[in-house]
């Protein structure tokens, strides 16, 4: 009798990663603001840069990506022999744990944090090990209390996915020099744009040496359809992951949209002004409504309401008018919703929703 195919080990007690949703019944035009995207779109500039790579589809990519490094190092003040790109940062995190997990190896990660997490863990046949939060903050204590002889990673988003909350640079100071030098700590900065003036991690990489921040074009340039990210570390795990790095992964076309987005920062301004702006006024008028919601540094604030089935019936009266939001029951947290900072129009139609359901004038 033949022997059954079986799958490296981990790979089968994955489960499948859920998007959220993009369709309401009966609803031809709904206002999506499920997947954290910017709701201004992209830049000309970036459009422009686009349409111009028609003419080279039949051509390879550069296999180094070395424009596109270039671009990034001179906006962001970094060296591009330090940095390398991927199928959205989701991919540099998958590099860095190929590269330095395996069986039986330890990744720990945080009650809500992001769920590639454990799925990138279990890919490899690593163990993700989930530490507590401290009311939806990521708990530094708990982190290095969590730390044994077999972890070689830590994931964390900063800041973080779904909630919104951010750790203070001298927490990450001593999250970072408090981990032994074995470990990589993983700093995940989709949202660093929305966060004011912080560095998303760069001061941290450029201090030790076992750090790597991740970085994406998909949250504030709009260029989520493209999947383009890329990651910054010591010269040694880049050389280590691009090893590992399938020489073509980006196309012409990402790299050169990517890198006309990159060089418009007027955009990402605009851009981050209007997020600051309208993330405010929902704060404000969820919390006059009796909604809990933390302080955000992201482009969503997550609604808190008295219950689960509170949340579930919220969810209902925002789609029975058209609007996706995203529930995260998945995330540890029933009672939330989790809701995309849209323009002016988009957020004065979800309060006025939310207001209506909670009998609020």
């Amino acid at each position: 009798m033949a022997q059954k195919i079986v799958p490296q080990p981990g790979i089968m007690d994955i489960k499948l990663y859920v998007s959220g949703e993009s369709k309401v019944e009966g609803k031809a035009e709904p206002l999506k603001l499920s997947a954290n995207e910017n709701p201004y779109g992209f830049s000309d500039k970036a459009r422009e840069a686009f349409a111009r790579t028609v003419q080279n589809l039949h051509r390879y990519p550069n296999t180094d990506h070395r424009a596109l490094r270039e671009a990034i190092g001179e906006v962001y003040d970094l060296d591009p022999a330090r940095i390398i790109c991927g199928v959205g940062s989701d991919e540099v995190l998958q590099f860095v744990t190929q590269a330095y997990c395996g069986v039986g190896d330890e990744v720990i990660l945080t009650e809500h944090g992001f769920s590639m997490y454990p799925i990138l863990a279990k890919m490899v046949g690593a163990i993700p090990v989930e530490v507590k939060e401290t009311e939806r903050r990521v708990d530094v204590d708990a982190i290095l209390g969590a730390v044994t002889e077999r972890t070689r990673l830590v994931f964390l988003a900063n800041p973080a996915n779904p909630t919104g909350t951010m750790l203070t640079s001298e927490e990450l100071e001593r999250l970072v020099t408090g981990l032994p030098d074995t470990v990589i700590f993983v700093h995940d900065g989709a949202y660093t744009e929305f966060a004011g003036d912080f560095d998303g991690g760069v001061s941290l990489v450029n201090r030790f040496p076992n750090v790597i921040m991740t970085r994406t074009f998909s949250k504030i340039y709009g260029l989520g359809g493209l999947r383009i990210g890329w990651g910054y570390a010591d010269e040694e795990i880049i050389g280590v992951l691009n090893r590992i790095r399938q020489p073509f992964n980006l196309s012409e076309v990402q790299m050169a949209t990517a890198i006309a987005a990159v060089r418009d920062q007027d955009f990402v301004t605009r851009c981050a002004n209007e997020n600051n702006k309208w993330r405010g006024w929902m704060t404000n008028a969820l919390r006059q409504m009796g909604i809990g919601c933390d302080e955000s540094f992201a482009n969503f604030v997550l609604a808190r309401f008295d219950s689960p089935a509170e949340a579930e019936a919220c969810n209902a009266a925002l789609k029975a008018e058209g609007i996706i939001v995203r529930p995260v029951a998945g995330y540890g947290l029933p009672e939330c919703l989790r809701i995309t900072i849209g323009d002016e129009a988009a957020c004065r139609r979800v309060i006025h929703v939310i207001a209506t359901f909670k009998g609020v004038r």
